[in-house]
């Protein structure tokens, strides 16, 4: 009897082990060095930081700073760890660029083969045109159907809808379209038998030892390709050292350096600061190459100064000037002899950066009118929140959130710091596409603070921090008893009103 429970308490350890999450993330894989060892000074990566978290343009979530493939700098500001992911937007698309190499390195798929034979069931009539259009068209953006950033917000049948659409002269205007990266993934699919993000695991991600990953689905059950890539920080800067280092990984060639060196061509002249390869961008001005998405996630690769800086953030301007920064502040100052090191990165290693908190006091005479209250939000509000509810817990505020969905969920908030929770109910997001968070684990992570900056005026500032969403909600307790609430999202200027 002994023996069986023996066997049965072995059994059930044996299926925990299996099915349990990690508590830790796969990070700490690159070798850290000063940044003198590699001719950096601590002081100019300092400054850079600096600047970054105490930009009026945004926040930054992670920084990531590569010489001769080691990290020399790091920065993950509190609230945020550094085994987070994060959602990467458009940077996802240089990712598809380097599925495609890997198919045509195997033979699976060909830059000259017309996209129609992929899609015999999709297509009905085919036109001039669409029987012209080419994998290589898709590659370079160009691919003659006009942009619909709506189509995966009212479509389910994204493939049909957007090769129905009017095409003309395919292979000459580019137009940058997230769809047309998401036609590039399910090629991908067809090509090789395997959604996209499953065939860069088997032969790019495994080798390279990037185990924290997922990527968004569409309705069609295909990865999204031109945004919802979901990875690490250490990871980005890892993808941006296999394209520096022209596809070779740890002595292995995991992908051709033909194909690197095809990719990383400037192929279209875009009329902006930037030109275009294979789904990766080429700035003539710094002389490096960029996966780039919205709000400010970026992989930027410098052969000249054997750099990458891999940053996530969320950011509300226009971007060129961060990318200048990084070049101005560090690229350009770089010695190609070791430094001495000094104060400066003893400094810097003791240095820790936490993102601005709540600036007001720690309570209001009127507090108790704000407790306890579930306060209706207006309809298709941009948050998808139906409902708020403030209550006071210790020196904690908790902000319990009613979504459209009918989930709720808490925020936690400190006064004068971050407090962090986890939640099973998806953040709000900038995409409105059909299905989307379809391929990524319910587990989000959210922090909060909060403060008081009049007598009737609380702002209580959330970050889900595994995501990009937050911001600063507003709740102002009017003379007739109501409260107007806004709130300005940190991907956004202009603050929303929120209540009717």
């Amino acid at each position: 009897m002994n023996s069986k429970r023996h066997l049965t308490s072995r059994l059930l350890l044996l299926l925990f082990l299996i099915t349990v999450k990690p508590v830790c993330a796969q990070i700490n894989d690159l070798e850290r060095v000063s940044p003198e060892s590699q001719g950096v000074a601590s002081s100019d990566i300092e400054e850079l930081f600096d600047e970054m978290v105490h930009s009026k343009d945004g926040e930054p979530h992670g920084i990531m700073i590569l010489r001769h493939g080691k990290v020399i700098g790091e920065l993950h500001p509190k609230p945020i760890l550094a085994n987070e992911s994060h959602t990467i937007y458009s940077a996802s698309k240089t990712f598809v660029g380097i599925a495609v190499g890997l198919a045509v390195d195997e033979k699976k798929l060909k830059i000259t083969d017309r996209v129609v034979s992929f899609f015999p069931d999709e297509i009905g009539t085919v036109s001039k045109d669409l029987a012209k259009l080419t994998v290589r068209d898709l590659l370079v953006m160009c691919s003659g159907i006009k942009r619909d950033w709506q189509l995966r917000s009212k479509e389910t049948e994204w493939i049909k809808a957007f090769l129905s659409k009017e095409l003309k002269n395919p292979g000459e205007t580019f137009e940058y379209d997230s769809m047309v990266s998401y036609l590039l993934s399910a090629i991908v699919q067809r090509a090789t038998g395997m959604k996209m993000l499953d065939y860069l695991k088997a032969r790019l991600f495994t080798p390279m030892h990037i185990t924290e990953v997922q990527w968004e689905e569409s309705p069609e059950g295909i990865n999204t390709g031109g945004w919802g890539l979901y990875m690490q920080l250490e990871s980005m800067a890892k993808v941006g050292q296999l394209l520096l280092d022209k596809g070779k990984w740890n002595g292995q060639q995991l992908i051709s350096e033909k194909w690197i060196n095809e990719m990383m061509k400037v192929h279209k002249k875009t009329g902006m600061a930037s030109d275009f390869g294979y789904h990766i961008w080429y700035q003539e001005k710094t002389k490096t190459y960029r996966a780039d998405g919205a709000f400010g996630q970026y992989i930027i690769i410098s052969p000249k100064t054997k750099m990458v800086v891999a940053i996530t953030q969320a950011n509300r301007g226009k971007g060129l000037k961060e990318q200048l920064m990084v070049y101005d502040k560090l690229m350009s100052r770089v010695s190609e002899l070791p430094l001495k090191e000094g104060k400066a990165y003893k400094h810097l290693r003791k240095k820790e950066y936490t993102l601005p908190i709540v600036d007001g006091k720690g309570k209001s005479s009127n507090k108790e009118k704000y407790f306890g209250k579930e306060i209706p939000l207006k309809k298709g509000n941009t948050l998808d929140w139906k409902s708020v509810q403030i209550n006071k817990k210790g020196k904690q505020l908790q902000l319990t959130v009613l979504t459209t969905g009918d989930e709720r969920y808490t925020i936690k908030a400190g006064y004068k710091k971050w407090v962090s929770t986890s939640t099973n109910v998806c953040p709000p997001y900038s995409i409105r596409a059909n299905d989307r968070f379809r391929g990524i684990h319910r587990d989000f992570n959210v922090s909060g603070c909060y403060g008081w900056k009049t007598e009737d005026e609380l702002i209580i500032r959330y970050l889900f921090t595994n995501w990009i969403s937050g911001g600063d909600l507003t709740f102002h307790l009017k003379e007739d008893g109501k409260f107007e609430v806004t709130v300005r999202e940190n991907i956004k200027n202009e603050s929303v009103k929120l209540t009717k």
